[in-house]
């Protein structure tokens, strides 16, 4: 388990309490608003924003909230401020790959604050192209595993079309080609199981294992504050820290 999967499952451990929910609803609406602006405003024939949507509601999201941002996303909200989707990369501690998703309607704002912090980590940011050719677009599916076999749950899977497949505390994340997620997950269902989460990542071709408890935590610690920044949406890096570095960080 390694990267973004590990990172998630870091996060879930952890919980939300540790973002502020102000936060979380800005970033969810912010999520919504480019999904609304860039495939329209209808969650029916815009599987990204159905996506959006969705997460916005495992937060429990007002449903006012939701509606706004979709209204903002399709040009209904008169003098409000574009946002975009934009990119950044860089190189953590120990030399980590780091691919930063953001949000934003001031890129001159957003780089600043994204560069300091990568900086002020012992990182460094670095030019389109440098680091996201290390990643792939995925789509991403976590399921409980409750009473079922965790081998006969990956083979499933398998046979759902999955790219690949690791469990993880009690759960089996699963990965997708991103033009399957949508009918993955709704075969994932039928077969009976729980759907967590669904979403779309970016997932690292290879990995660099840290072993030293020194960088694990300036890694771990980096993550953490890349993602309290208001513009950041995802962070996504192929970092491999075993259990039990985490455990002490």
């Amino acid at each position: 388990m390694s990267g973004h999967s590990k990172w998630s499952t870091i996060k879930r451990q952890k919980g939300v309490a540790d973002i502020r929910r102000g936060q979380q609803f800005t970033k969810a609406a912010n999520a919504i608003t480019i999904a609304a602006r860039e495939g329209g405003g209808s969650p029916e024939f815009n599987f990204k924003l159905r996506l959006a949507i969705e997460a916005a509601k495992a937060i429990n999201m007002p449903k006012e909230n939701i509606e706004r941002a979709i209204v903002r996303g399709t040009g209904g909200i008169e003098g409000a401020a574009k946002l975009e989707e934009v990119n950044y990369e860089g190189y953590g501690p120990g030399g980590v790959a780091i691919l930063v998703s953001t949000a934003t309607d001031n890129r001159q704002r957003t780089s600043s604050a994204v560069r300091s912090v990568i900086e002020r980590s012992g990182g460094s940011l670095a030019g389109p192209g440098s680091v996201s050719w290390m990643f792939n677009p995925m789509g991403e599916i976590v399921i409980e595993l409750g009473d079922a076999d965790p081998e006969e749950a990956v083979l499933q899977a398998a046979d759902s079309g999955a790219e690949d497949a690791e469990v993880v505390n009690g759960t089996v994340v699963i990965y997708f080609r991103p033009e399957n997620l949508d009918e993955a997950r709704k075969s994932l269902e039928n077969l009976g199981f729980v759907v967590k989460q669904s979403d779309m990542t970016y997932r690292p071709t290879t990995t660099l294992k840290i072993e030293d408890p020194k960088v694990a935590q300036q890694v771990l610690s980096l993550m953490d504050k890349l993602e309290e920044l208001d513009d950041v949406q995802k962070v996504y890096a192929n970092f491999d820290i075993p259990e039990e570095l985490i455990n002490i960080t």
